[in-house]
C-alpha cells in the first residue's frame, strides 16, 4: 500500500508529465527525488477522464521500469497515444481528472469462482488476441463476473463467452487505484 504522500507524488508526476508533453518537452524525473517504494519496478496504468467520460487509458501490466517512470510514461501514452482518442490538447487539461492503478501480481485463473468483481482485474487471451480490464471497470459498469469476463473477451477481440473455451487463458490481478 502506498502512503498518501506517495500517491500525491505519483499524481503530480502524471500531471506534470502531461504538461511537459503539451509543451513539447520531456518530463524532468530524477531518481534521487523519489523514495525506495517509488523506485521499485511496478506496472501502472493511468486513466484520464473528462467530465466523467473516458479520455485515455494506457499502462503496463509488467514491471519493466521504476513505478515513478511507469506512471510518467503511462500518463504520456494515455494523453497522446491512446488510439481511441485524438491526442490531448492544452485547452482540455484543466478538465482532465487522473486516476492511477498500480498493478499487483498477475496470477493464472483455473477456477472462475476465484474471480472477485471489484477486487480483481482481468486479462483474457487466446493466440494473438489479449484484452485487459482494470478492477474498477466492472464496478463502474455494475457488471457481474460473467459479464466482466465477456467484456474482457470483447476487449481482446474475441467473442463473448470465449472465456469458457479451455484454449483461452484467463489471468487476474489486483491494483491499488487512486485519483484526484
Amino acid at each position: 500500500m502506498l502512503t498518501d504522500s506517495q500517491r500525491s507524488t505519483l499524481l503530480t508526476i502524471a500531471r506534470e508529465s502531461i504538461k511537459a508533453g503539451l509543451d513539447g518537452r520531456r518530463p524532468e524525473l530524477r531518481e534521487d527525488d523519489y523514495d525506495e517504494t517509488l523506485r521499485r519496478p511496478a506496472g501502472a496504468f493511468v486513466t484520464l477522464t473528462s467530465h466523467g467520460e473516458l479520455r485515455g487509458c494506457i499502462g503496463s501490466i509488467v514491471a519493466v521500469e521504476p513505478l515513478y517512470r511507469a506512471v510518467s510514461s503511462s500518463a504520456l501514452s494515455a494523453a497522446f497515444r491512446d488510439p481511441r482518442f485524438f491526442p490531448l490538447q492544452s485547452a482540455e487539461l484543466e478538465n482532465i481528472e487522473l486516476e492511477i492503478s498500480v498493478m499487483g501480481p498477475i496470477e493464472r485463473v483455473t477456477n472462475i469462482d476465484d474471480i472477485v468483481v471489484g477486487r480483481d482485474g482481468l486479462i483474457v487471451g487466446r493466440g494473438r488476441n489479449v484484452g485487459l480490464l482494470l478492477p474498477q471497470v466492472a464496478t463502474d459498469y455494475g457488471w457481474d463476473r460473467d459479464t466482466f469476463l465477456d467484456q474482457t473477451c470483447v476487449k481482446a477481440g474475441l467473442p463473448k463467452g470465449a472465456w469458457r473455451d479451455p484454449a483461452t487463458k484467463i489471468e487476474k490481478f489486483s491494483a491499488e487505484v487512486f485519483g484526484e
